[in-house]
């Protein structure tokens, strides 16, 4: 089974955790570390014992850190959004702006959960000056009895996991993370998707792509990296003939949730990159 986790992120690799884990189950390791923990479905799921999650945004970074400190915790979510549920129901999208001018003021943990479970697509944004941007999702009732005790056991479950486990979040760069990496660890990367992210934390670049790839190169420790290999449109370049394409690569299908509409809404085939054959 495989747990999900209660901040909601685009393209979360929760249908690939399954195959990460038989591959990870094979490659006995030290510490994992995570440059790019997004949702962090994958690190949690592996369950390590001694695990460095790291990631661009400070307010991901933030939750967790406050999780693992005991600052957040199952009980002061399902009050907090028990709270803050029935004033969105009783004053819809003008509450919802109301919390979200005040997350960019003072950048509360709990605020962060709220925005990000009725904001529009569950889309985690910011604005050049850093400020979160989604608009509301326009489901005034969404925070029923059992979607907040849907996220609550999902916190449950987090804090669970980093209850025995020696956990370190860390705001930073994908380059200072890669540096922590010794020959006995694993990294697993999953970078944003070139053109296809856009939030002002997460931006990516052919550039990023490509000093990343040089990053890994020089590793000393073994690595996974997540990816896009190709849509019924076109092909990664960077997998086909590009930075990627002298490494191992396999392939799995991926079905994203992240279109606005329906329609926009594709499989894809998802490539998982190491030095050697998975």
């Amino acid at each position: 089974m495989v747990y999900i986790p209660p901040i909601k992120c685009q393209g979360i690799k929760s249908k690939l955790v399954p195959w990460l884990l038989d591959i990870v189950g094979k490659q006995p390791y030290n510490v994992w570390i995570e440059p790019f923990m997004g949702s962090g479905v994958v690190g949690f799921n592996i369950a390590s014992p001694r695990a460095i999650f790291s990631d661009s945004n400070p307010h991901l970074v933030a939750f967790y850190r406050a999780l693992s400190a005991g600052k957040v915790t199952s009980q002061l979510v399902r009050e907090f959004l028990e709270s803050e549920g029935k004033r969105l129901s009783k004053y819809g999208e003008a509450y919802y702006y109301e919390v979200r001018q005040r997350f960019n003021s003072y950048h509360a943990p709990l605020d962060f959960l709220f925005l990000n479970r009725c904001c529009f697509n569950g889309l985690i944004r910011f604005n050049n000056s850093g400020a979160f941007n989604v608009p509301f999702g326009h489901k005034p009732q969404r925070f029923s009895k059992a979607y907040i005790t849907k996220i609550v056991n999902q916190v449950s479950w987090v804090a669970a996991r980093m209850r025995n486990s020696d956990w370190q979040f860390k705001h930073q760069d994908f380059r200072t993370a890669l540096a922590e990496a010794s020959a006995d660890d694993l990294v697993y990367c999953d970078p944003p998707y070139v053109s296809r992210h856009t939030d002002y934390f997460n931006s990516w670049s052919d550039h990023d792509e490509s000093h990343l790839c040089q990053k890994l190169k020089a590793l000393p420790a073994r690595f996974i990296l997540s990816t896009w290999h190709s849509n019924q449109h076109r092909i990664n370049p960077a997998v086909e003939d590009g930075c990627w394409s002298n490494f191992n690569i396999a392939t799995r299908p991926h079905f994203y949730h992240v279109g606005a509409r329906e329609s926009n809404r594709k499989p894809m085939l998802e490539a998982l990159i190491t030095r050697s054959t998975i």
